[in-house]
């Protein structure tokens, strides 16, 4: 069989999807040159590699070419110096052409990864500069594919698309030319031959690209079902629901699927060799035939060796020439890679440094929204003329019903989004105007939903504060209530949280988010619904440890509780992306509104939960006793309005 005749080469190559021919990218000047852009860095060796090929080209053909010699002067002359003479030179020829092919492919490697080192850095520095926006736009696993298989497939594209052009056009034309140099005649006869082999190999490649497409949407179903159930919730859900047998039938149906597939994939690359085998062998035979018929009759000077040099260069053929036909879906392919890559780094950066940022010496973190316009989409306001103040050591607390746009607010001062119109200043100077280093470094937020990495509580500490000591670690957990059960564990601060903080509660999680802020020290403090689906006991830990950062610190917070608010300065009431209340408790809760609603639904939760019960007894307080009452925390347990539902 020739050489290339096995599959996972270019044949299988050489066929593409529905999708790819609907998607195929418009090959210009200006993205070949921004291609090569990459390539220009590693022009030496390039010049090396290209050099590699050349050399190893010629130098793979020799030993066909010597093989001529060993025959008419070593063996049929019977001239035993000639013979070992040939012998030795075709393998010194031979090994020298695959160790500069060994070089060659060093290089090649080498400058395919140092050119995917440089794109994901790239690309990775440019996703840090993406917006908010973005990441809650786009899907998460085109993002990760785009820099990992989009990335790895420019490797693929350097080793093997580009040399395999060159190394392919090489050879060929070493081939032909020392074909021609033997006998024309004959050599013509041989190569018609040729283009007829790629027939087959069409034929074939098209059956397996069906089979290995079909294989492929089975591997996704098989590795979706892994996913889902194979996950920490997804097996929890299995078993709860008694699934065990049901989901195994599922995997075992699907893995059926493939293994028949893949049989069927095994044996038509089988047949395909056995016709390919047969068809191969008759370019050998006409050159015998043609050949044997002129040095018998015609051509005193056509000798065995001649003859079986030209069999061997037409056998060296196949494999460049089925290459080089299916070249064309290769480097489509490739374009398309690039261009998906290249659509990642066209996108516009939203939130960018101003060209003269802004650093202040210090900011006590008074925040200021004047007259404020967001939307997250045109035509669809999220917030309309917003406009309060946050003075330093101050607290306000932002409530309202779910979308009203709480969370929208205060992602506007880190400039996780820009406004659409009116200005949000931190420290009396304009986000837009300050270094987002800065920034950022001045503000801790403690969000809902806590992210820990997957490491020990010590590495998300540090991850605020990279120099921090042991014992600011210490203390920044004994603020944040979280060090007595710190000192329970047997490892301590390098105690293992798992995969985004599984091994630990809520509560626990929420309060190592609370010292890893605290780590940070910034001048504005953020709590983003902090104690929300918390129990009372884990809300309570938590209070505990916020309570003294709202007395002393600038801050935010967000909350459907009452208990998170009451000691908070100012209270802003947001509804449809509007304050349409704002002032302390006491005055809010008589003036009738919105909040008294929200209020008095939480009163109404409590009642029904602790006592079921609907009589008046239990309706919410409306004097003026039971308000102070309230407000000092003295009510009578059976009261309990502070209590950790949610307003709404």
């Amino acid at each position: 069989m020739p050489p290339g005749g096995g599959f996972g080469g270019p044949m299988r190559q050489g066929f593409m999807t529905e999708e790819e021919k609907n998607s195929q990218p418009k090959i210009t000047g200006a993205l070949l040159k921004r291609v090569f852009s990459y390539l220009a860095p590693y022009s030496r060796q390039l010049f090396l590699v290209l050099a590699c090929i050349l050399v190893s080209s010629v130098f793979s053909l020799l030993p066909s070419i010597l093989t001529g010699k060993i025959i008419d002067e070593g063996l049929i002359r019977q001239d035993l110096k000639a013979l070992i003479t040939y012998i030795v030179l075709s393998l010194a020829v031979t090994l020298g052409a695959n160790l500069i092919g060994v070089a060659e492919s060093y290089i090649n490697t080498w400058i395919a990864q140092h050119i995917t080192f440089d794109m994901r850095n790239q690309m990775f520095s440019h996703m840090q500069k993406m917006s908010q926006r973005f990441f809650t736009t786009n899907n998460q696993g085109d993002i990760i594919t785009r820099m990992t298989s989009d990335i790895d497939g420019v490797k693929q594209v350097i080793t093997s698309t580009f040399t395999s052009i060159l190394s392919n056009v090489i050879t060929l034309i070493v081939a032909l030319i020392a074909m021609f140099q033997k006998n024309w005649l004959v050599a013509l006869i041989g190569i018609v031959i040729v283009p007829l082999f790629t027939l087959p190999t069409r034929h074939a490649g098209k059956t397996r690209w069906t089979l290995t497409r079909e294989a492929q949407t089975c591997n996704d179903e098989i590795n979706g079902i892994l996913n889902e159930t194979m996950s920490v919730s997804g097996q929890l859900l299995v078993k709860l629901f008694g699934k065990e047998n049901y989901e195994f039938q599922r995997y075992q149906k699907a893995n059926e699927r493939m293994i028949k597939l893949n049989i069927r994939e095994s044996m038509a690359g089988r047949w395909f060799r056995v016709v390919l085998s047969t068809f191969a062998s008759i370019g050998p035979m006409l050159i015998y035939l043609a050949g044997g018929i002129l040095m018998m009759k015609y051509d005193a000077n056509l000798t065995v060796g001649d003859i079986t040099v030209l069999v061997a260069l037409l056998g060296k053929m196949y494999m460049p020439v089925n290459s080089l036909m299916n070249i064309q879906v290769d480097w489509i392919r490739s374009m398309a890679l690039f261009t998906r890559i290249f659509e990642y780094f066209d996108m516009k950066v939203e939130i960018e440094n101003p060209k003269n940022p802004v650093k202040p010496a210090g900011t006590g973190g008074e925040v200021d929204f004047e007259h404020v316009d967001f939307s997250y989409e045109k035509g669809k306001p999220i917030l309309k003329d917003v406009s309060f103040s946050l003075k330093s050591g101050d607290s306000v607390a932002i409530v309202g019903p779910s979308g009203s746009g709480k969370s929208t607010i205060i992602n506007l001062i880190p400039r996780l989004y820009d406004v659409d119109a009116g200005t949000v200043s931190f420290g009396g100077v304009d986000v837009r105007k300050l270094d987002l280093t800065f920034l950022r470094q001045h503000i801790g937020v403690v969000s809902q939903e806590t992210y820990l990495f997957n490491g020990s509580i010590r590495d998300n500490l540090l991850y605020a504060k990279p120099d921090a000591t042991e014992e600011e670690m210490v203390e920044a957990c004994r603020k944040a209530n979280i060090y007595d059960f710190i000192e329970k564990q047997e490892t301590g601060l390098d105690t293992l949280v798992g995969n985004r903080g599984l091994k630990l509660s809520g509560g626990e999680k929420q309060r190592i988010s609370i010292a890893r802020v605290l780590l940070k020290n910034p001048a504005l403090f953020i709590f983003d619904e902090a104690t929300s689906a918390l129990d009372s006991i884990s809300e309570s830990k938590i209070q505990e440890a916020i309570d003294p950062i709202i007395n002393s610190r600038t801050s935010i917070l967000i909350a459907h509780r009452l208990s998170t608010i009451l000691a908070a300065d100012e209270i802003l009431v947001v509804k449809d992306g509007e304050i349409v209340e704002r002032g302390q408790h006491k005055d809010l809760v008589k003036a009738g509104g919105v909040y008294t609603e929200l209020y008095e639904t939480q009163f109404h939760r409590e009642e029904g939960q602790e006592t079921g019960e609907t009589d008046l007894e239990h309706q919410p307080l409306e004097s003026e006793d039971a308000l102070e009452y309230e407000l000092s925390g003295q009510l009578p347990a059976e009261w309990n309005p502070v209590r950790h539902q949610p307003l709404e």
